[in-house]
């Protein structure tokens, strides 16, 4: 079993900034790729970043130099720093990761989501 908790969402103004965090805990053997993804109501699930574990990071066009993505291995942990928010990134964020259980099967688990909320 794996457990996913995020925290850090709430209501900024626009320019804001808000940092997210995800712990992992579990049966976690390795953790392979991280992700942050949001949800709009009506919407398709949006990929917002990615972190894999050779070090590299992704990002989607729209959070492209306003979002910094990171992680720390040795703690399970997954981060997602915010800045510059406009009220298009109000959604429901959502981290994901992949791995291997010490039972040495494959997971990929979600979190329960936090509410990110960017308005005047």
């Amino acid at each position: 079993q794996v457990q996913l908790v995020e925290s850090g969402g709430g209501l900024v103004q626009p320019g804001g900034s808000l940092r997210l965090s995800c712990a992992a805990s579990g049966s976690i053997s390795t953790i392979d790729a991280m992700d942050w993804y949001r949800q709009v109501p009506g919407k398709q699930r949006e990929l917002v970043a990615t972190s894999t574990d050779t070090g590299a990071t992704t990002y989607a066009d729209s959070v492209q130099g306003r979002f910094t993505i990171s992680r720390d291995n040795q703690q399970k942990m997954l981060f997602l720093q915010m800045n510059s928010l406009v009220p298009e990134d109000t959604a429901v964020y959502l981290c994901n990761i992949q791995g291997i259980t010490t039972r040495e099967r494959p997971f990929s688990w979600w979190g329960q989501g936090i509410q990110v909320t960017v308005s005047s």
